[in-house]
């Protein structure tokens, strides 16, 4: 049964001349799904944002609740469904459902039960939208890409995992915060795992174009030295486990983080964000999926930018690769 903001209005009316036609499917209505619709839905991402699972009553619920702000949003459309069907023609398909972490569980003891659930799902969902590009959200990412990519038989551009673009936005925040320099002014990468392998890129940082290891502080701040550096890196590493532990879920920002990587598929922007995607020869390093900074366009990602990466950053892709490796073998891939 399909679920839609107003009865009396069709899901799809692309004959409209002038009307935006793009369509979001986000699969699971969990607290990530649900609220990445949400952030969706405020940023105008896409013209129709379709949720599916297999709970009916929870997604009805959640399309309902979503429709009655509609209003107060850029012109959208919201339907739902626990049919597969309701992802049909979709542009792009966000796949949210996997288990839940809890306190104290790392991102990789969720990688057997997610394995199956997207060996299921994912089958179903290509037979409704072949030609969409496919993020995976649910954790661990980076495993769970790897083997969708192996399951769905798709190119590399068109399946890949959201990564460690939120886990840049946390270090971005941290190294605001610290340094009192606006956000925005602020530019680097975490790479690696999405998970307890990953690393800040601090030789290519940068505040206000000022190398981030030559930064003298600003506003009585003092410099970032290695013991800060450090410290700030544990503070993004571990910041998942303190809010699981404290709330249950983490959904804001990985819902808008999600919502910029759909923006930039819908716009075709060839945006630089440090997506998780099927490395080959990168820096000597092939069969893994892992975030670098890569180069999302209309048609997926495009290419992994050859960032520079000292001596040890270059040892810590290393090791995270071959860990998800190790992990993915224990799975079968």
């Amino acid at each position: 049964m399909y679920f839609e903001h107003n009865p009396f209005v069709p899901a799809e009316r692309s004959d409209e001349p002038g009307r935006r036609t793009s369509k979001v499917a986000i699969v699971g209505a969990g607290a990530v799904g649900s609220t990445m619709a949400y952030a969706a839905l405020m940023r105008g991402a896409a013209r129709t944002v379709a949720l599916y699972d297999i709970n009916a009553a929870k997604v009805k619920a959640e399309v309902y609740d979503l429709s009655h702000g509609i209003q107060f949003m850029p012109m959208a459309e919201v339907i739902g469904s626990d049919d597969i069907e309701v992802c049909r023609d979709a542009d792009v398909v966000m796949i949210t459902a996997g288990a839940k972490q809890r306190p104290g569980q790392t991102r990789l003891d969720l990688a057997g039960a997610t394995i199956n659930l997207v060996g299921k799902i994912l089958p179903e969902l290509l037979k409704v939208a072949p030609d969409a590009t496919y993020v995976m959200v649910t954790n661990p990412v980076d495993v769970v890409t790897y083997a969708a990519l192996k399951i769905s038989g798709l190119p590399t551009n068109q399946i890949f995992g959201s990564g460690t673009v939120l886990d840049s936005s946390r270090l971005r925040y941290v190294l605001a915060r610290e340094t009192g320099v606006a956000v925005q002014n602020v530019h680097a990468y975490i790479v690696g795992e999405h998970g307890d392998s990953e690393f800040p890129l601090w030789s290519s940082a940068t505040i206000g174009g000022v190398p981030l290891l030559d930064w003298p502080g600003v506003h009585g701040r003092p410099p970032l030295d290695a013991e800060r550096r450090t410290a700030i890196a544990d503070e993004v590493i571990n910041s998942a486990y303190r809010i699981i532990e404290g709330k249950g879920a983490t959904n804001y920002a990985v819902a808008l983080a999600g919502s910029r990587i759909i923006e930039a598929v819908l716009n075709d922007e060839s945006r630089v964000l440090p997506v998780s995607t099927l490395l080959s020869d990168f820096y000597g390093l092939s069969d893994v999926c892992l975030s670098v900074p890569s180069v999302v366009y209309g048609g997926g990602v495009a290419d992994q930018l050859p960032i520079p990466l000292s001596d040890e950053e270059y040892d810590g892709l290393k090791a995270s690769a071959l860990s998800l490796k190790q992990v993915a073998r224990e799975f079968g891939f």
